[in-house]
């Protein structure tokens, strides 16, 4: 093996790594909503949405899509994770919840199902990783600004409270390992998003380094709805 296919492969292990650290961050809540057989006021939307694009990567991952298997192997692992999180939320949540919960659970898995459909049947092998790398890039896109929010809240309030380190750097390890991953395979539907979830991560750390003498770390309360 070179030089330049081992520092390829390097870089997607350490994206899959530091992926690996964000799938388990959520174990804190859901340790908490099994032990007080509640749901409480913790939303389960974003479990949801994550196991949207996990799936939508993995299948751009899969040889008969891309062909990037640590890209698949990343995302097939985030999709047990976020599946397994959706099944304990719908199991302890209100009836009214249940129910909204598993109609989101049943879209996602529908709109996944279609886009496999629409893809194979529709699309030549060239084409079908076009098709299917937008729509990856659009759903790593849509999750990597969601930070926005973040970052206003600690403009606005003067205050790291509510944006816990480790996962910002975590998330960022994991944004920067995926974007020098993309870039040494020449595929921009991994490299675009990810550099974009890096940039932002970066400029959440820069906060943290600039408001952080201000106020206490808390690592619950993000996680909150």
């Amino acid at each position: 093996m070179d030089q330049y296919s081992a520092s390829t492969i390097a870089a997607g292990i350490a994206g899959n790594l530091f992926a690996f650290v964000l799938f388990v961050s959520p174990m804190p809540t859901f340790r908490r909503i099994v032990g007080n057989e509640s749901t409480e006021e913790f939303s389960g939307s974003p479990y949801v949405y994550s196991l949207m694009n996990c799936l939508i990567c993995m299948w751009y991952g899969l040889p008969c899509v891309g062909g990037v298997v640590l890209v698949a192997t990343v995302n097939s692992a985030g999709a047990v994770f976020q599946s397994a999180y959706v099944g304990v939320f719908i199991f302890y949540a209100d009836q009214a919840r249940k129910l909204r919960m598993i109609a989101m659970f049943m879209g996602v898995l529908c709109t996944f199902i279609a886009i496999v459909y629409v893809s194979l049947e529709f699309f030549d092998p060239l084409n079908r990783k076009t098709f299917v790398g937008y729509l990856s890039m659009a759903s790593l896109i849509s999750m990597f600004a969601s930070p926005l929010f973040i970052i206003n809240l600690v403009i606005r309030t003067r205050s790291v409270e509510f944006m816990p380190f480790y996962l910002s750097l975590a998330t960022t390890l994991m944004s920067l390992s995926f974007f020098v991953y993309g870039m040494l395979l020449h595929d921009f539907f991994i490299y675009i998003p990810n550099g974009i979830g890096a940039l932002l991560g970066v400029v959440q750390l820069l906060l943290y380094g600039y408001y952080g003498g201000k106020s206490r770390e808390r690592s619950i309360l993000p996680l909150l709805a």
